[in-house]
């Protein structure tokens, strides 16, 4: 007995077991082919956020490096306005 399978509109096939089986095997083939190639652009996408990642955190340590020297210099800087100011009045008595 022959019977007319049709799946997805793109097959048609004449025998009603054995068709039926490749076909349901050739689409599990291509679903794990899609996974394939999704898992490897996946792990490109990974590799790229992760050296995205390594840029940023360098330079957000670049940043906290300038930040601290700029702290230590403001800091410094406010050390010495009292001092001068403490000089000036001791200069006009």
């Amino acid at each position: 007995m022959h019977v007319i399978v049709v799946r997805r509109l793109t097959r048609v096939c004449k025998a009603s077991y054995s068709c039926g089986m490749i076909s349901e095997f050739q689409e599990l083939s291509d679903k794990i082919d899609q996974l394939a190639d999704m898992t490897m652009a996946l792990r490109r996408e990974n590799a790229q956020l992760r050296q995205a990642n390594s840029a940023l955190a360098a330079e957000a340590m670049a940043y906290q490096l300038r930040l601290a020297e700029a702290s230590r210099r403001v800091s410094a800087l406010l050390e010495q306005i009292p001092a001068e100011e403490s000089n000036a009045a001791e200069g006009a008595q």
